[in-house]
């Protein structure tokens, strides 16, 4: 298989990606029993050139996609072409590559205002007054 060029620095060579196809689920009528449509598009990780973090990143984005044995699988049988199939894996490899290689923002820990916290201490306690008057007990 041809080499995934991700950006101008990171390309995943073609011996670390591999697919077959199978016979595709769902209906579609005598075309769905003969052809094999569904592509499944493994990457090996090991070979691949991606960075510790990034795939420990990818992890955490679609744990599924990985195998017991470390292997990124993606799956894809959304047309009724085998071609078309085998690019749509390929993109979505591409994607999650790509938006992984992208480290999350750090959180900045932030506190509420002042006037906030009044102004919600304030709407509890007309909330609480308005249903102390509703009670149907007076008290004397």
């Amino acid at each position: 298989m041809d080499a995934l060029r991700i950006n101008p620095n990171l390309t995943i060579p073609g011996e670390a990606l591999s697919w077959t196809a199978s016979r595709a689920e769902g209906p579609g009528g005598q075309h769905v029993n003969k052809t094999s449509t569904r592509v499944e598009l493994r990457c090996d990780i090991a070979l691949s050139g991606i960075s510790e973090p990034v795939v420990r990143r990818m992890r955490l984005a679609v744990p599924r996609w990985f195998d017991g044995d470390g292997n990124l699988l993606i799956i894809s049988q959304k047309t009724r072409s085998q071609s078309r199939n085998l690019s749509d894996a390929q993109e979505r490899l591409l994607e999650l590559v790509r938006t992984s290689l992208q480290p999350p923002k750090r959180r900045r820990p932030t506190r509420p205002s002042l006037g906030s916290v009044r102004r919600r201490l304030e709407g509890k306690k007309r909330a609480s007054d308005r249903k102390k008057a509703r009670s149907w007990q007076q008290e004397d």
